[in-house]
Formats: C-alpha cells, sequence, structure tokens
C-alpha cells in the first residue's frame, strides 16, 4: 500500500471522517502550494517597488504600503479566518479566501494607479487571512497524528518559511524578465490550480456556535494596530506620535478582546487553548522564528544590493541558500521529532540559528559573498527550520478539531507579528549603529548590519532558552 494513502482502520472499520481513504500526496501537494503561494506575496514585491513607483507615479509615503497593506490585513484577520474556518468549514473557507486572494491578485496586476493596487493588496491580504490559517488546520485533520503529519508538518514548515527567500527570487526574476505586473498576475493560474486541487481536501461539516463579532473586531484591530506600529516605528522612529498612538491603541483593544474572551460564551480565542504551557511556550518561540527569518533574510538582501552591489535578481538568486537550508532542515526535523522531544530538536536548532547570526555579525564592507555570507545564512536558515516544525506540531496536537482552525490561525499570527518585529527592530538597530560609524557609507552600513545580527544572535539564544523550559513535551511519535 502507498504511504500516499490512509491505512483503513483495524478489523475493517471505517476510518475517521478527518482520515477517510484519500490521495494524501496531493493533498499535501494542494495545502503547501497554497501555503506558498500566501507567504510570497509578504515579499514578493518588495523588489518590484521601483518599477511600480515609475510606472504609476507613487509618492516615497505611499509607496510602502503596497507591502503594508497586505501584511497589516493580512496579519490582523488571522484569528478572524481560523475562526470562520472553525464554524463554517475548513475547505470552504480556503476556497472563499483563495477565490478573494486570486481575484485581487488580478485587480492588482491590472491597476491603472497605485490607489488601485493599495486597495487590491489590501484585498489580497484579506484572502490570505481567511485561507492561511484553515491550510495549517487541514493538515491537523487530514493527516494522522504519527509520521504522516510529521512528514507534512515538515513540507508545511519549509513552504512557510521558504515563501520569504522565494519571494524576492521570483519578484526579480518576473520584474526583470517581463513586468512588475506579473509579480500579482502569477497567482492567477496557480491560484485555478490550487482551487481546482482543494476537491482532494476534507469536507468537514459546519459547526455550531456563532462569529463573536465583539472579539473580531477588537482582536483584529488590536493585532493590526500592533503590527503597524511596527512596521511605522522601523520607518519612522519609536517615539514618533503616531507609532505610539498605534501602539497605545493595540494595548487597549487587546486588553479588550482578552477580556471578552474570557466571559463569551463561543470565543473568537478559547483562552484554555494558552493554558498549555508547551501549546503556550511554542508560540512565544514562534515569534523568535518569525523575527529571525525575516530579519535575517531582508538584512542579507540589503547587504548584497548596498554593498556587494548585486543587482535585484542576482541578490535573490544569491539568497538560494537560505531556502535550501529551510527545506533539508524541515524535512530532517519531521523525521527528528519522531523519535526525539521537541525541544530536543528546536533547541539546538536554534542555538544554530543564532551560531549563524553572529558569523554574520563579523561582516564588513571588504567581506565576499562565498565566505562571510553564503555559509552562515545556510546556518541560520537550517537552524529556524529545524525550530519551526516541532513548535508548529506542538501548536496543533491535542486541540479539539473544532478549535483547530484558531489554534492555527493564532500560529500564523506569531509568525506574521514576529515577522513584523524582527524586521522592525533589526533594521532600527542597524539603521543606529550606521549612523554612529564615520563618514564611509559602506563600511557604516556594513557595521549597521554586524550590530543588527548580533543583536538577533542574542534573541536566537533567548529563544532557546524559552524552549528548553517551557516547551516539555515527548516524542511526536508518542503522542497520538
Amino acid at each position: 500500500m502507498s504511504h500516499l494513502e490512509t491505512p483503513a482502520a483495524p478489523g475493517g472499520a471505517a476510518p475517521p471522517a478527518t482520515t477517510t481513504r484519500r490521495p494524501l500526496g496531493l493533498a499535501l501537494l494542494v495545502i503547501a502550494t497554497a501555503q506558498l503561494m500566501l507567504v510570497l506575496d509578504d515579499t514578493v514585491a518588495n523588489v518590484a517597488l521601483p518599477s511600480i513607483q515609475a510606472d504609476l507615479g507613487l509618492s516615497d509615503s505611499a509607496l510602502p504600503w503596497v507591502i503594508n497593506a497586505y501584511v497589516l490585513a493580512f496579519g490582523g484577520l488571522l484569528l478572524f479566518g481560523g475562526r470562520v474556518g472553525d464554524l463554517y468549514g475548513r475547505r470552504r473557507v480556503l476556497r472563499i479566501g483563495m477565490v478573494v486572494f486570486t481575484a485581487a491578485s488580478v485587480l492588482g496586476g491590472l491597476a491603472p494607479n497605485g490607489e488601485l493596487l493599495i486597495s487590491a493588496r489590501g484585498l489580497q491580504g484579506i484572502g490570505a487571512a481567511l485561507a492561511a490559517p484553515n491550510a495549517l488546520a487541514l493538515v491537523a485533520t487530514t493527516f494522522p497524528a504519527g509520521k504522516l503529519r510529521n512528514q507534512a508538518m515538515g513540507v508545511y514548515g519549509a513552504m512557510s518559511a521558504l515563501g520569504i527567500t522565494g519571494g524576492v527570487l521570483l519578484g526579480g526574476l518576473l520584474t526583470g524578465a517581463l513586468s512588475w505586473r506579473w509579480v500579482l498576475l502569477i497567482n492567477l493560474p496557480i491560484g485555478l490550480a490550487v482551487l481546482a486541487g482543494t476537491k482532494v481536501l476534507v469536507d468537514d461539516e459546519r459547526r455550531t456556535g456563532r462569529l463573536d463579532t465583539f472579539g473580531a473586531v477588537t482582536g483584529t484591530g488590536g493585532v493590526a494596530a500592533l503590527a503597524y506600529g511596527l512596521t511605522r516605528g522601523g520607518e519612522h522612529g519609536w517615539a514618533d506620535t503616531t507609532t505610539l498612538t498605534a501602539f497605545a491603541a493595540a494595548v487597549v483593544l487587546l486588553v479588550a478582546f482578552v477580556a471578552s474572551q474570557a466571559r463569551s460564551a463561543h470565543p473568537l480565542l478559547p483562552l484554555r487553548l494558552l493554558t498549555d504551557r508547551n501549546r503556550t511556550g511554542a508560540y512565544v518561540v514562534v515569534l523568535f522564528v518569525g523575527a529571525g527569518l525575516m530579519g535575517t533574510f531582508y538584512l542579507a538582501t540589503l547587504f548584497m544590493q548596498q554593498v556587494l552591489a548585486f543587482g535585484p535578481l542576482r541578490a535573490g538568486a544569491a539568497a538560494l541558500p537560505f531556502g535550501v537550508g529551510i527545506i533539508l532542515a524541515s524535512a530532517a526535523a519531521s523525521k527528528l521529532v519522531e523519535k526525539l522531544s521537541p525541544r530536543a530538536v528546536a533547541a539546538p536548532g536554534l542555538l544554530l540559528a543564532a551560531g549563524g547570526m553572529f558569523w554574520l555579525c563579523t561582516l564588513e564592507a571588504s567581506s565576499g559573498y562565498w565566505t562571510h555570507l553564503m555559509a552562515p545564512i545556510f546556518l541560520t536558515s537550517a537552524g529556524l527550520g529545524l525550530a519551526f516544525v516541532p513548535m508548529t506540531l506542538t501548536v496543533v496536537h491535542g486541540v479539539a478539531e473544532q478549535e483547530t482552525g484558531v489554534a492555527s490561525a493564532l500560529l500564523n499570527t506569531a509568525q506574521q507579528i514576529g515577522a513584523a518585529l524582527g524586521l522592525a527592530l533589526l533594521t532600527t538597530a542597524a539603521t543606529i549603529a550606521a549612523a554612529d560609524h564615520g563618514p564611509s557609507p559602506a563600511k557604516a552600513l556594513a557595521h549597521g548590519y554586524g550590530t543588527a545580527y548580533l543583536a538577533g544572535g542574542v534573541a536566537l539564544l533567548v529563544a532557546a532558552t524559552l524552549v528548553a523550559l517551557l516547551v516539555t513535551a515527548g516524542p511526536q511519535q508518542d503522542r497520538q
């Protein structure tokens, strides 16, 4: 019997509804492709920004919103998307999200002006927020606990992290060979293929309950305000009035959200999900992993373009070791968690990633790609890949089936907020350090990036410590 199909239950009994005989390999391909698409769009437009600005005449202040509109809508609505999937069916909501995302991609790709492009990017984020948590939840409900789920999570984790690297590479390739518009239009054929493939996914039933409107408003608003504050602070300074206002709004809204969830009969986020120290610890660690992924790659890309004078496409291609490290490590982690505890895999991974960052902190203006970038980038990405897979498995293990969407959404939210946090804090550290390091632009930039990597390495050491203290679950093979 092929390992790509779920075996029948012992004694000839029908298997559970969520694991009926179906082509699991094809199901995983559909889920992984959907996730890769959604994460790619976090970064795919970055390289195309100069071309977009020249073509549509966007101002310098409006240009970042081509990125921010997607990130804020995506991160802010993830909890909402996960809960909607839990209530109305994950495959159904995944399909709706993919339709919205794909249609918005076409709208953005054909946009005649900046206003419509930014609006389309926000609409893309809404579609992504509906699709992403339900894609992860479908991994948990489609694949039985143990080896099959571990392998599926390894692929899912690789796609989640690879999207950050692949976005810049694909964006550079499409912009250089065709036009910036194809950065968005490429989603049309892929989106249609994913939609056609969703017929192999679990068609779960609609569940009883209602959507917590107040929780949806306060939770979405709070996360969006936090993400905006982090983005704004990295660009305009942490004492900026708008930045501080965004953080204040985030605190008020998130406090109101938690209070409402504690007393709601149908909470958007059941707080009992956070009473498990393993799950809560995993969420916190994913914040650090998200920060490490985005911060490392973003700074490396800038160093290659601003110091080594690489073009956008060459810089994207030079970041391939980042993707290779993630893929290999995710595959290894999916096998290691069958025999070892999550922290026995994740903690060494985070230490490896921290070592890569400490290596990167030695960057100088005279540093070369082959001697000072390729190897530490590979180590950092491999270490983060080792950490991400066991933390993802820890989050979804033992969650009631009707709440896997929310648990998955919170994981995606942690990754998105972590990415925004890492980008904001590391770029701020780099900017401050560069400003205090003499008149040579190249030397100042190299010093700034090295200082940021030093801070990132220390943060990953903290994350490794948190894994060791908080995540005490046993091997995944023993937790079926």
